[in-house]
């Protein structure tokens, strides 16, 4: 399934920093970022348990937040994308 992950982190001070990078590294690990606090991430039900257990730990819950959107098995007909930064196919194979 595909879940997007949207984040917003306070960072007026050093530990808001920390945690925004923290929280971006972890994002990172699971999937794809199409925009600055916006993840698209292709994961089972496990692994999405998995993610949203380690972001809970790391952010602040009195300023900061997490929204986990749901899209499903079949995303590829629910998403639409207008602008500058290309589209992709978050399960095509990743070259480095």
């Amino acid at each position: 399934m595909l879940v997007l992950i949207t984040y917003d982190v306070n960072t007026e001070d050093a530990a808001g920093k920390k945690r925004l990078r923290n929280v971006a590294k972890l994002c990172m690990n699971y999937g794809q970022r199409v925009q600055n606090s916006v993840f698209e991430c292709v994961v089972d039900a496990a692994k999405y348990r998995e993610i949203q257990h380690k972001l809970e730990k790391i952010i602040d819950k009195d300023k900061d937040s997490l929204r986990f959107y749901h899209l499903g098995n079949n995303y590829r007909y629910k998403i639409e994308h207008i602008g500058a930064k290309p589209s992709f196919n978050v399960e095509d194979t990743l070259i480095i």
